[in-house]
């Protein structure tokens, strides 16, 4: 089964540039199935992609799909994915297959899962390989996370191996890819991982055509939202942001007082819990946006955090942004966020000084001054990679020998 064709083939400013493989990863190092010659007669390209767990690693996987499938349309591209990852329902709706396989977390900090691991290593890699040989795999393109670690390791010495790392720091996964990989790639510069081809993070063709004026109209009723009112879209990911639910309906009263519409994507295991103010915009809360191109268009203005794939789209469709980083891990999210708020298309709030009343002095102001907003708007659009799905697809259809 193979993935939806969502239009022609796009070219932009990387099209006829040399991608640098690495020596260690060239295909003469990855045994009879990974050259072209190789490939039984009549049987189409498959490419697996590794990417679960959450959005943020799912989706550039996904959007490479999409884009490989314009570029040959006769390929098919299979997820791995594990059942309690976000990809065993993005996945199917997208129209991929999914390959489930055991998960591998990696334990931040020493315990008895730490001894444990290299037994769920093996047992992945097992279910893993046969996988790889099960749906023919002709190239493995991994983009970090529990799912991407069995299967380098799975496809290593078999199947040419394509990392792309999302965000400003690699993680261990990725960086264990890299060391045998055919081609590696990253969404900025300095990302920890050597020859890296900065080619920004792959998106989905809804969000790089979305013409976000055209759309307005739509988008606010599809949403239910006022037509011509500021709106603030908040958004803390695929899993929501406690923080940023507790300080926006702390200041939800004065943001309707003030004429503003807010469109809030609270996650599914949180609630939020909103007066409405009868006369003023609407306050529209849900769990999850199924339609994230229409909720960039209806937006003037976007809280939320910065993790990699939220960055790249926000910038992808030139919208302003107030950044909150996750203060976990290592610092990864503030990264992502600093070429934006550099080049002027954002700001930044640390997580502990994100008040109800911070929101009021510095959220509110700004969705009120469309001059500061429209200049911004044009700042965040130039920091933005529109053409990195087909920049990657090349990269990966050249490593499988196409």
């Amino acid at each position: 089964m193979a993935g939806p064709a969502t239009g022609p083939s796009g070219h932009g400013q990387y099209g006829d540039e040399t991608v640098r493989f690495n020596p260690t990863g060239s295909p003469a190092d990855h045994g009879a199935g990974s050259a072209a010659g190789s490939v039984p007669s009549g049987r189409g390209l498959c490419v697996v992609v590794a990417g679960g767990g959450t959005a943020g690693h799912i989706e550039p996987a996904l959007a490479l799909g999409d884009a490989v499938r314009r570029m040959m349309p006769e390929a098919t591209v299979v997820a791995l994915g594990t059942e309690r990852g976000l990809e065993s329902k993005l996945v199917p709706a997208r129209g991929y297959p999914l390959e489930l396989i055991p998960p591998v977390p990696m334990p931040r900090k020493p315990s008895p899962d730490l001894l444990k691991l290299p037994l769920r290593v093996r047992s992945a890699v097992r279910d893993t390989r046969a996988v790889l040989s099960r749906v023919g795999a002709d190239v493995v393109v991994g983009f970090g996370g529990y799912v991407s670690l069995p299967a380098y390791l799975a496809a290593r010495g078999r199947v040419p191996i394509v990392v792309h790392e999302a965000n400003a720091r690699a993680g261990l996964a990725n960086k264990v890819g890299a060391k045998f990989a055919a081609a590696v790639a990253a969404a900025v510069p300095d990302s920890g991982l050597p020859n890296a081809k900065v080619i920004g993070i792959p998106l989905r063709e809804s969000v790089t055509s979305l013409d976000r004026q055209a759309l307005r109209a739509q988008a606010r009723a599809h949403f239910g939202l006022h037509p011509d009112a500021p709106t603030l879209l908040i958004t803390g990911g695929s899993q929501g942001a406690r923080s940023l639910n507790t300080a926006v309906s702390g200041a939800a009263g004065a943001l309707s007082r003030a004429g503003i519409g807010v469109l809030h994507a609270y996650g599914p295991k949180n609630s939020v819990a909103v007066q409405a103010i009868p006369g003023t915009p609407p306050y529209v809360a849900v769990p999850y946006l199924e339609r994230m191109d229409l909720a960039l268009a209806a937006a003037d203005l976007v809280l939320c955090r910065s993790g990699a794939m939220t960055v790249a789209e926000i910038s992808a469709v030139g919208l302003p942004a107030v950044y909150v980083p996750l203060p976990h891990g290592n610092g990864e999210q503030a990264l992502n966020a600093v070429p934006v708020v550099d080049a002027g298309g954002g700001l930044m709030i640390k997580d502990d000084e994100l008040t109800a009343q911070r929101v009021i002095d510095t959220v509110l102001p700004l969705l009120l001054d469309r001059n500061r907003l429209a200049t911004m708007a044009s700042a965040t659009a130039g920091s933005g990679h529109r053409e990195a799905a087909d920049v990657l697809a090349r990269i990966v259809l050249r490593a499988a020998g196409r």
